[in-house]
């Protein structure tokens, strides 16, 4: 690598709006908030609901639940 023409590598502190704070390397090297993160994200914790609106769901699987198993 050349010398001196690379940005600075520093110490990046995110902290997201449930408190959590996350301490990254980045040329950036400041602080940022975030509105999320993996601590509250409902896709990380497990509390993420599917959205069944109208039987979408239960429509598909009764036209088209019994074709993956070989049956017509």
């Amino acid at each position: 690598m050349k010398a001196e023409i690379h940005p600075a590598y520093g110490k990046l502190q995110a902290t997201c709006s449930c408190g959590n704070v996350i301490e990254v390397g980045s040329t950036m090297a400041s602080e940022i908030h975030l509105d999320v993160c993996s601590q509250c994200h409902p896709f990380y914790t497990g509390k993420q609901k599917t959205a069944d609106v109208g039987g979408r769901i239960d429509r598909f699987n009764q036209r088209f639940g019994g074709i993956s198993s070989g049956k017509k």
